[in-house]
């Protein structure tokens, strides 16, 4: 029976708009985008058709989609069957039917009468987005692939393909039988033919059948899109598939990671000469000769192809790759000439040296000839002639210009085969680093490539039109700012460049290929990428070492002298300039891992002046800063001591959000105070009930009592001596006293109530954890707020019956009661605010003990 209680739309027209019944063409329109103007107009030439959803069965009990037919104010019926239909049919709705289930008989029942039919993902997709339905003329469960233009190859099985086809029509993607530009994925059953290669060169996707099946276990899901990266990189055809390879020419080390990327990106790997094999990767440098003559299935190819595949996440075509035998007439006579039976051993030692010199005027960098400076392309015409035997002064500046030339080659390679093609847009395969890494990498490279092209062009000028007085030292002195700006930021976080390239080698493998194919290139010298970048490191203290050379070999009277002089001593400002930054980096770093080691750690911490200068695990031996025995870190700045507790481990706490990679804090921030705040430091003698105790005597400025804080050294690598001189050195420094050592006073332990006596014992341990969890239960079911007053009553109670004793046990417990209701009553927790406040008990008793300490 027809459920005729119908929800109709309060307007005249539904999200859901389609005009195919009048006309030809599909159209999809909005309420918020009709005219008026224009719908007047249509009501005039012909009656106006309203849309309606009939639930079928199994849909029509679902309340959720009930409720968005509603919101986006759909009218709806609910059919139980297909004879309820007639009676639902009328010339004055357009229906369409909502299916719960694809595979059902009702389905293949409405699909053969040619009834528009769409499943719930659909209804609640668009009522969560606010956007209208799709029109669709075939059955739309979901739309996890709009928008996607799918297309097939390689597949034999008519079924199989139609199945596919089916699937993406439910998930609302187009399929496309020619490949094209506009096809935005290819479902591919094998690594070869024409659609295959030209998804290559595209670098469209291209993708497994399981992709499809995965998308439609999905189908239910809200939101879900199956063209994202993470779920459709998981279903990419890696790069080996169907491929079966072996290695020639390759070192043990070199062909078992080759071996093993090949497993990595979906091939198999077989011996040198198995027939099985569909390509053999040849180290081209060293493999002059096959040692056997390859089949015409089998692709010989350079290990360029390998790299190459990889890189791009994609089986590259293999003509462009393929190896060629070495076998030219060239190559015979080269080999002849080496051949160990050449009967005149003078004549070929002869040619070793004339083959050596040819070699070395090809390597020389220099634009002019050895012994005529003036013949170079850029020559003056006010110059005068050099002599034939050159200066040694010349001779230096000759190998500035030759390593200056060099090295901006280095940095112009380092830029244009590595950064460049790394920042491309639109690379095959996506970006194969994140811009943060690339910028971590190579960080200040273009600018020091830019300085040094005009110091090199400078050097060049001077050499061409050489002179005695010309003046080498004023090019170095006229870029020393610039050398100042560009040098530390690449120097300083060299390691940090160095480790990003050694890290994303290993975790991406289209960088690791990347790499391999552009270190085998001429212009790299088959140096890796570390090894070129290292070379900034190293170039301004071997450019000092030049300039040094050249102002031996400069006379006393030249002008040059004294700039030569002042250009080295700019140099040595620059490379401190670097290694004060490294020093400051490294410093600022430190604090870092201080204030994500410490929960709670002031931001003020944080600061350009700020250095650490020790880390001193103890324990507690007082009530204070925490409780007895508690394992206390602190951390001496060049102007302040950090105090921070070990965490306690809290039942049932959060688990840290996915994604973040960085571990928990380990310690609990107590208090950060300022070294001027530090009146003496005690060194407590060594006893028997004591040992590598000492203790601060503190006057913070809030308050007129003194406060001691004492603890027990734990760390067995820095003696208490060493600490304890470290600690009033920089007390001394922060309140400009030159007497650091008159701040150290040795002190009997029992005048200030200290001791270590059992902190390690069973019992003593057992008793700290069971005073921990009281306070925690006292916390967590305290339910009532104590009055205010009644508590500050309370206080001042105490605080009278205590002055001019020691606190018993039982002042004790009852102070120990009221600190833990005091943030119940709203009164700040002494903890987070200051220590004064956790010694207000014993301020009278100390100041006995201490008035001659001040």
């Amino acid at each position: 029976m027809a459920d005729n209680s119908v929800l109709t739309s309060t307007t005249g027209r539904t999200s859901l708009a389609d005009s195919s019944i009048f006309d030809s063409k599909v159209t999809e329109i909005s309420k918020e985008n009709v005219f008026v103007g224009s719908a007047s107009y249509v009501e005039e030439e012909m009656p106006q058709i309203e849309t309606r959803m009939i639930l079928v069965q199994e849909a029509g009990k679902q309340e959720e989609l009930i409720k968005a037919l509603k919101e986006i104010k759909v009218p709806f019926v609910k059919m139980e069957s297909l004879e309820e239909f007639e009676s639902l049919d009328s010339p004055e709705f357009e229906n369409v039917f909502i299916v719960m289930d694809f595979q059902d008989s009702i389905f293949d029942e409405l699909h053969k009468t040619d009834c528009r039919i769409i499943g719930p993902p659909v209804i609640l997709n668009c009522a969560q987005k606010g956007e209208p339905l799709p029109f669709s003329c075939r059955p739309l469960y979901c739309t996890s692939m709009m928008n996607l233009v799918l297309c097939f190859t390689g597949f034999r099985k008519k079924e199989e393909l139609v199945r596919l086809v089916t699937l993406v029509h439910h998930m609302g993607g187009v399929i496309r039988k020619d490949f094209n530009s506009k096809v935005t994925h290819l479902v591919a059953n094998c690594t070869q033919g024409e659609k295959f290669r030209i998804a290559v060169s595209l670098g469209t996707p291209i993708m497994k059948s399981e992709w499809i099946y995965k998308a439609w276990e999905r189908r239910n899901e809200q939101d879900f899109c199956a063209s994202v990266d993470d779920f459709r990189n998981e279903f990419k055809v890696p790069p080996f598939q169907d491929c079966i390879l072996s290695f020639l020419g390759f070192s043990d080390e070199e062909k078992t990671n080759m071996e093993e990327m090949t497993k990595m990106q979906g091939g198999n790997c077989l011996p040198v000469g198995d027939e099985r094999c569909t390509h053999l990767v040849v180290e081209e440098n060293v493999v002059k000769e096959l040692p056997f003559e390859p089949s015409k299935k089998l692709y010989v190819v350079k290990q360029e192809w390998f790299w190459g595949s990889i890189q791009m996440d994609a089986r590259a075509g293999e003509t462009m790759y393929l190896y060629e035998k070495a076998n030219t007439p060239e190559l015979k006579k080269s080999v002849s000439l080496l051949s160990l039976n050449t009967p005149n051993s003078n004549r070929k030692r002869r040619r070793l040296k004339e083959t050596l010199a040819q070699l070395s005027r090809e390597t020389d960098m220099s634009p002019f000839p050895p012994q005529t400076p003036k013949s170079c392309t850029k020559s003056s015409k006010n110059s005068t002639p050099v002599p034939s035997k050159q200066s040694a002064r010349w001779q230096v500046a000759k190998e500035l210009y030759q390593t200056e030339s060099n090295y901006v080659n280095i940095l112009a390679t380092i830029i244009q085969l590595f950064q460049v093609p790394l920042e491309e847009e639109g690379q095959r395969g996506g970006p194969i680093l994140a811009p943060e890494e690339i910028k971590t990498i190579f960080g200040s490279i273009p600018d020091i490539f830019d300085v040094h092209m005009k110091i090199k062009d400078d050097l060049e000028d001077l050499i061409v039109n050489w002179d005695e007085s010309k003046s080498i030292g004023d090019i170095f002195l006229k870029y020393s700012k610039d050398l100042v700006k560009t040098y530390p930021p690449f120097v300083n976080f060299f390691e940090m460049s160095k480790e990003t390239i050694i890290k994303c080698e290993k975790q991406k493998p289209r960088f690791h290929a990347f790499l391999k194919i552009n270190q085998a290139k001429p212009e790299c010298g088959r140096q890796s990428l570390v090894e070129l970048l290292i070379r900034p490191v190293q170039r301004l203290p071997s450019v000092a070492l030049l300039l040094n050379d050249l102002k031996k070999h400069t006379a006393e009277e030249n002008p040059d002298k004294s700039t030569l002089e002042k250009a080295i001593g700019s140099l040595k400002e620059v490379m401190t300039h670097i290694n004060e930054d490294k020093r400051k980096t490294e410093a600022q770093k430190q604090i870092f891992d201080v204030v994500y080691e410490v929960d709670g750690c002031p931001a003020n911490l944080l600061s350009s002046h700020r250095s650490l200068v020790q880390r001193v695990e103890t324990i507690s031996l007082g009530e204070h800063p925490c409780d007895r025995g508690e394992q206390v870190t602190l951390f001496l700045f060049n102007d302040c001591l950090e105090i921070a507790r070990k965490r306690h481990k809290v039942i049932g706490t959060f688990r840290s959000p996915p994604g973040h990679t960085r571990p928990p804090a380990s310690l609990k921030h107590i208090h950060l105070m300022p070294l001027s705040q530090i009146k003496k430091v005690l060194d407590i003698r060594e006893t028997e009930d004591c040992h590598n105790a000492f203790a601060l005597l503190v006057r913070p400025p809030t308050e007129r009592a003194n406060v001691l804080l004492s603890f027990q050294m734990t760390s067995e690598e820095l003696p208490k001596e060493n600490w304890l001189k470290m600690l009033c050195r920089h007390v001394a420094n922060t309140i400009c006293k030159a007497d650091a050592e008159n701040l150290i006073y040795s002190a009997d332990p029992e005048s200030f109530e200290v001791n270590t006596k059992d902190m390690d014992s069973t019992l003593s341990r057992a008793s700290r954890a069971i005073k921990k969890t009281s306070k925690k239960v006292t916390r967590a079911f305290s339910f009532s707020k104590t009055p205010k007053r009644a508590l500050r009553r309370a206080l001042m109670t105490s605080q009278s019956s205590v002055e001019g004793r020691s606190p018993s046990s039982n002042d004790k417990h009852v102070m120990s009661r009221l600190s833990s209701t005091s943030s119940l009553a709203g009164i700040p927790s002494p903890s987070l605010v200051s220590l004064p406040s956790f010694f207000e008990r014993r301020s009278h008793t100390l100041s006995r003990s201490t008035t001659h300490l001040i």
